[in-house]
């Protein structure tokens, strides 16, 4: 049974009754409780209340019952209202998420030109690069599977819509709207700064200063240069300065501009030096939080020394399999997307801190940065001289690639890319559909239906991996059949080979045995098994009788009760272990789940018809 917040959720909508009822649980102590997001499988984003070890700050308590309330009341404004959250106030991974896209959309939106002007008119676009990046830093969440490109542009039309028809209906300025949502955000000016690149050989860069004056019948800005706003307010001394005020704010924390201020040049275009231009580029944040729009080269990235370090994991076929595979890998160094050489590199290194044009493109040449992306790249070389790394490793590297190689720097780019086994073994993973049918062997008796077999391949592709499975169809859907099929398989490999495979052991209630029994009788009558169950083995003795033959049978079965009694079932090394109604042990902290816990085996997979019982969380 689901209960509380979670029925609501399930409901897709909410009764008055059930409304009146969640607002006034706002009031009770939740000083323990932790509000998450969730991500339903029709694209939905849901909230739900989970009990938290550490107590809750007060500001964070407070925005977590705002939110709450604006979702019950509204589920479309909660998010844009998050969005106008600052990042001062920790929140939950999954909500911190979702903040940082909605604040992504209020960023742009504030930095939209003539925004007073156009109002529920404005376009505010989020670009393929962004979307990618923004599902790249999803965090571990519950519903994350279901992120998608497709997902995220119906959650960010869903923002615009919510903003069209908020502004529409509201009386005051853009501005005041803003205001009550989050007095820190500011939109920007209406003076722009272009630099682009030139083609005199000393002074590679040009620059000028523009503002839009007003917008033509399609509803986009247009531009003058600067100088022209002398001749437009000429007489109007206080629009002047307005127009200005983001340049006279951004003078306050950049020598470039208020030396532009001073000396009058940020009144005409100017040519510059890559010193110049990239003492320029360097104050881009600065400018833009002042308000000031840029117009800068695509290239330009700002924070880094345009270097980047790779690591290419599994280009080959692991000899071994499983968590102890070896994979090869590969370390090269990039410039954005163009291989570097180490000869290169250190050039680079030798520049003075500014721009440098190298392989027909500019880039940021920080020498401290770059130091850095050199020695990770010399720590990393000298992992070349081993074999490889497991795959235990590989997964450690791909989540923390700066861990692993002992860096402690967080300025400095280093990326983990996939070789193509590794690839394709990913892209499987992901996409079950191009996995190749498995036959289950001779002797198997049933005619597997369509997703049965997708099931028995399934479950093939991460045996030969060596990956442990999880088999969750609901119940009545022939889970049994299904791993009574592997099984079968496994037999007809081992016969293939003529080497004999260990016994697998499978767990289950007891009220399950007879079932089994039936199974394994009805469709695979070829697998040799025996029960370790005194009330249905005629054997007085069980352990005495089978401890030392185990392995001449396919399977033995036992319940989860025994299974935490018997120690000579503990200490033997099975094939698989199997578990049936696996939710048996989903609490870590029982004995039942210590002990099944403890039993040895190449691999395991578990069988449930119910992995989640009353939360998602489960």
């Amino acid at each position: 049974m689901i209960d509380g917040p979670k029925q609501l959720e399930y409901c897709g909508g909410f009764s008055e009754v059930a409304k009146g009822f969640w607002m006034r649980q706002q009031d009770m102590d939740m000083k323990n409780q932790n509000l998450n997001a969730v991500v339903m499988p029709n694209g939905s984003i849901q909230l739900e209340w989970t009990e938290s070890s550490k107590s809750i700050n007060k500001s964070r308590l407070l925005l977590q019952k705002e939110l709450y309330k604006r979702f019950i009341s509204d589920t479309d404004s909660w998010l844009l209202f998050l969005g106008f959250s600052g990042p001062e106030v920790s929140l939950s991974e999954s909500l911190d998420f979702w903040r940082e896209f909605a604040r992504l959309f209020v960023w742009k939106l504030s930095r939209t030109p003539d925004l007073e002007k156009r109002r529920e008119q404005v376009d505010v676009t989020i670009t393929t690069e962004e979307t990618e990046r923004h599902l790249e830093q999803a965090p571990l969440m519950i519903g994350a599977e279901y992120l998608s490109a497709e997902l995220l542009a119906n959650i960010w039309a869903g923002l615009k819509t919510d903003f069209y028809n908020t502004i529409e209906s509201y009386d005051g300025s853009v501005a005041n709207f803003i205001k009550t949502y989050s007095p820190n955000v500011h939109l920007v000016g209406r003076v722009f700064f272009h630099l682009v690149e030139n083609k005199d050989n000393d002074r590679p860069f040009a620059f000028l200063a523009t503002y839009s004056t007003q917008l033509n019948p399609e509803g986009k800005s247009k531009h003058l240069p600067l100088k022209y706003a002398l001749q437009e307010y000429a007489g109007h001394k206080s629009k002047l300065l307005e127009l200005l005020s983001t340049v006279y704010l951004a003078a306050k924390d950049s020598a470039v501009v208020a030396d532009l201020l001073e000396s009058g040049d940020i009144f005409h275009p100017l040519v510059w030096s890559a010193h110049e231009a990239f003492l320029f580029l360097k104050n881009i944040p600065v400018l833009e939080n002042a308000g000031i729009l840029c117009r800068i080269p695509n290239w330009w990235k700002g924070s880094g020394s345009g270097v980047t370090l790779d690591i290419k994991l599994g280009e080959k076929r692991p000899s071994l399999l499983g968590m102890d595979a070896i994979l090869n890998f590969k370390i090269s160094l990039f410039l954005d997307s163009t291989p570097l050489s180490i000869e290169d590199a250190e050039k680079l290194l030798e520049k003075s801190e500014g721009l440098a044009f190298i392989k027909n493109k500019w880039v940021a040449v920080d020498p401290e940065k770059l130091k850095k992306i050199l020695d990770a790249y010399k720590n990393a070389q000298k992992m070349t001289h081993r074999e490889g790394i497991g795959l235990k490793e590989a997964i450690r590297l791909q989540l923390n690639p700066k861990n692993f190689l002992n860096i402690k720097e967080t300025d400095i780019d280093i990326g983990v890319s996939n070789g193509k086994w590794l690839t394709s073994v990913i892209q499987k993973l992901q996409n079950p559909d191009r996995i190749s049918n498995v036959t289950p062997g001779k002797g198997f008796k049933a005619n597997l239906r369509a997703y049965q077999q997708n099931g028995l391949n399934w479950l093939y592709f991460l045996h030969s991996l060596g990956f442990g499975a999880c088999l969750a169809d609901d119940m009545g859907l022939g889970k049994t059949v299904q791993v009574l099929a592997f099984l079968n398989r496994l037999k007809s490999d081992s016969k293939k080979s003529g080497k004999s495979n260990a016994a697998s052991l499978l767990v289950i209630p007891t009220s399950l045995i007879s079932n089994w029994v039936n199974e394994i009788q009805r469709f695979s009558p070829e697998l040799d098994f025996f029960i370790a169950h005194p009330g249905v083995n005629s054997v007085k003795n069980i352990e005495s009788e089978f401890k030392d033959t185990l392995d001449d049978y396919d399977l033995v079965i036992t319940t989860y009760a025994l299974a935490n009694r018997y120690r000579w079932l503990q200490s033997h090394h099975w094939s698989f272990v199997i578990l049936d109604e696996a939710q048996a042990i989903k609490n870590p902290g029982t004995k039942q789940a210590r002990a099944i816990k403890k039993y040895n085996a190449k691999n395991r997979i578990i069988m449930t018809g119910t992995p989640i019982e009353n939360r998602l969380s489960d």
